[in-house]
């Protein structure tokens, strides 16, 4: 787990411009305020801080996992110097033995950043990036001929990355501007950062979509891409990987049973490498298929093979955590945790989350998520974080990634059910056109009816011409019900951006070549997998269900299913096998306060998600686990009237408060205040004060300068 800070001279064609003094002067201010910087982000590694500095450029780190790590690292002629955020994974030190044997590299740790060196040198840009397998974020300073910068991430976006451009205040004569690159925004407030809302990204969602954040100016490194800065102060951002799928009209030739061993392997697989640390790495739980699976093939891994799990042997126990909202229901799934943990024969710890806790919480985990969100499951996640970290434990391993994979969300089978699958012809639904398209019809439908009636969604009008450019894959029409609506905001703001439309403006977002995939290449419901993955799961599930709650505790989180040998095998398996149509089979009553509720019921009666890990991970799951329909992680929305809760958002969301956001309509607010709590309690409104009392604690924490129309 670690940090990164970055101020380089954005344009370096002119070096040594002052006095020897002048520029030592300059190098003492630069490393005062790197270090502030880092300061602010000590939470991803508290331990270790290391910054190194030259005439145009100051990159600074911090981490917490193991000396071997401190950082920045430097190559052996001193020309390259690095510093990597996350975990890398080298199987057996193969790609150490091949740099050595064949390419003559000379290690001197066994630290990943040295790896990234020792890559880089010998493949350069972006080739070395081929050979990265892990989450990482990196930053490599390349100081020959003027200085090279380059900037990356992984392929899905699991470890974070910014960047701006500020004045060069305190440089040396003649200023210029400075190019700031961080792992969170709020690195940038040491040094010279004067945030502003980007009210425009907030409005049309692209935030959760593109390369723009809530902030004007600061921008991300996407997912699969790297980014270069000439010594001319050039930048180029260039993608070196995608998400791949089976081309829809390829007949699959393998059998189920290959295909489940397959996904049984390279998960095991995925997990095993996973379990490699220095310090105890520990399990998130949920009741959920995912993290049950991941757990059962640790415990496998550990008991059968003797695989240590990160620095412990066969012989410690295995430890889960696992978190318990109030009540009964679908919110609570920590009963199936406990029975799933008794059964493996594993420790699980759990974290009540009762309304207090939550309101306590709530404006630390906006804090730390650095933008809004839909729901306070994000703040159960920040707190559940805080449980590993008390019990000794700094890495977990979790279930993120698994529902973009195997079609886990009910918003998928919409787009299922546009096409045959072709590559599987004798299935039910590939011969019977007539029964698919009267599915298709139904469930649309409900779908239409439930984006109408709010069901404590926010409402956007759905244009379907909007869709023919992606082969009228709708599921980011669904994703626009996590956006904020026009409603809210200010007149101007209303004005403005009048006839805004969502999903066009993510659509807009996504890579050309993906489009043309879309179109004329992969089937509906891969498509709709691409198109969330590259939008919500990578901008806002990832980071306040991911990163950013996780390394709130200094907790560095693991996601075996985002491992990209993984993901290429899960993609190129036919759609019927993730997303299975069995009508014969029973399903249990859900019902309540689900954002599909009344919808979810006659799905799961007829589909099975996620079919071919379950049929995959039979070996270490329960039955009740194998049978269970997918519940997605959501916090209960409906809480009393004058409690915590209820306290929290009137004390965050105050007229003097909303009002210096400047682009909130106070009455909606003051009407949410009203009608979010208690009986009759209104699902948007309350969606409403969780967005908004984001947005006041980002402005109060953050400095943030009034929003005004023309600025």
């Amino acid at each position: 787990m670690c940090g990164i800070s970055v101020s380089i001279r954005l344009d370096r064609r002119q070096t040594g411009r002052g006095t020897a003094a002048a520029s030592q002067e300059t190098r003492a201010k630069l490393e005062t305020l790197l270090s502030k910087s880092l300061d602010l982000i000590a939470h991803r590694g508290p331990d270790a801080k290391g910054i190194w500095i030259n005439d145009d450029a100051s990159v600074g780190h911090i981490n917490d996992l193991t000396p071997s790590g401190t950082q920045p690292h430097h190559s052996a002629d001193g020309h390259i110097h690095a510093v990597v955020n996350g975990e890398i994974y080298d199987e057996g030190d193969a790609l150490r033995t091949r740099l050595a044997t064949e390419h003559g590299y000379v290690f001197h740790s066994h630290a990943d950043t040295e790896l990234v060196l020792a890559l880089y040198s010998t493949y350069g840009a972006p080739r070395f990036l081929d050979h990265l397998r892990g989450e990482f974020s990196l930053v490599l300073y390349d100081d020959r001929d003027g200085g090279r910068l380059i900037a990356a991430r992984d392929r899905f976006g699991i470890k974070p990355l910014f960047w701006t451009i500020v004045q060069d205040k305190d440089g040396e004569e003649g200023g210029g501007e400075r190019l700031l690159i961080a792992a969170e925004a709020k690195a940038f407030l040491a040094l010279g950062w004067e945030p502003e809302w980007d009210v425009g990204a907030i409005v049309e969602g692209v935030w959760q979509a593109g390369e723009r954040t809530l902030f004007k100016g600061v921008q991300k490194v996407l997912p699969a891409c790297w980014m270069e800065v000439g010594r001319d102060g050039q930048m180029v951002q260039r993608r070196y990987w995608d998400m791949e799928y089976r081309d829809k009209r390829e007949r699959e030739a393998r059998s189920v049973e290959e295909m489940a061993l397959g996904v049984r392997e390279k998960l095991t697989e995925a997990i095993r490498l996973r379990l490699r640390a220095d310090v105890p790495v520990g399990i998130y739980l949920s009741g959920g298929l995912d993290s049950s699976l991941v757990a059962g093939i640790t415990t496998h891994l550990v008991r059968e093979e003797g695989i240590r799990i990160g620095n412990r042997d066969a012989t410690s126990r295995i430890c889960c955590f696992t978190i318990e909202f109030p009540g009964e229901g679908h919110f609570d799934e920590s009963g199936i945790a406990e029975r799933t943990a008794s059964h493996l024969g594993v420790q699980i710890l759990k974290k009540r989350m009762d309304e207090a806790t939550l309101a306590d919480n709530f404006a630390d985990s906006a804090y730390h998520c650095e933008h809004h969100n839909f729901d306070l499951n994000s703040v159960g996640k920040f707190c559940l974080s805080t449980v590993p970290r008390e019990n000794g434990f700094k890495v977990v391993l979790t279930g993120e990634g698994s529902d973009e994979h195997f079609t886990g969300y009910p918003f998928f089978v919409p787009d299922f059910l546009r096409e045959p699958d072709l590559a599987m012809p004798d299935t039910e639904l590939s011969r019977d056109s007539e029964l698919r398209e009267k599915l298709q019809e139904k469930v649309r439908e409900a779908f239409r009816a439930l984006m109408r009636s709010g069901a404590g969604m926010f409402r956007h009008e759905v244009d379907t011409e909007t869709f023919r450019a992606v082969n009228d894959v709708s599921v980011l029409g669904w994703a626009s019900a996590f956006q904020p609506s026009l409603h809210m905001f200010a007149p101007w703001v209303r004005e403005t951006w009048a006839g805004v439309n969502v999903p066009l403006a993510e659509i807009n977002e996504m890579p050309a070549e993906a489009k043309e995939k879309i179109r004329n290449k992969w089937h509906p419901v891969h498509s709709s997998q691409y198109l969330w993955s590259r939008s919500m799961l990578a901008n806002n599930l990832l980071t306040c269900l991911g990163d950013r709650t996780e390394m709130a505790h200094s907790i560095e989180a693991r996601p075996p299913f985002l491992d990209h040998v993984l993901s290429d095998y899960l993609n190129a398996l036919p759609p019927s096998v993730k997303l299975a149509f069995t009508p014969e089979m029973e399903d249990s009553d859900r019902s309540g306060g689900l954002p599909w509720a009344g919808t979810r019921n006659f799905i799961t009666e007829l589909f099975t998600d996620k079919w071919i890990l379950r049929e995959a991970g039979k070996p270490y799951i329960t039955k009740e686990l194998y049978e269970r329909k997918k519940q997605p992680y959501m916090a209960p929305n409906r809480w009393p009237k004058d409690g915590p809760l209820h306290n929290k958002l009137r004390e965050i969301c105050t007229r003097d408060a909303v009002e210096k956001l400047g682009f909130v309509d106070w009455e909606v607010v003051r009407q949410a205040l009203d009608a979010a709590f208690g009986e009759g309690a209104d699902g948007v409104s309350f969606r409403v004060l969780l967005v908004v009392g984001a947005w006041v604690t980002l402005s109060k924490r953050f400095g943030i300068k009034r929003a005004e129309l023309g600025n």
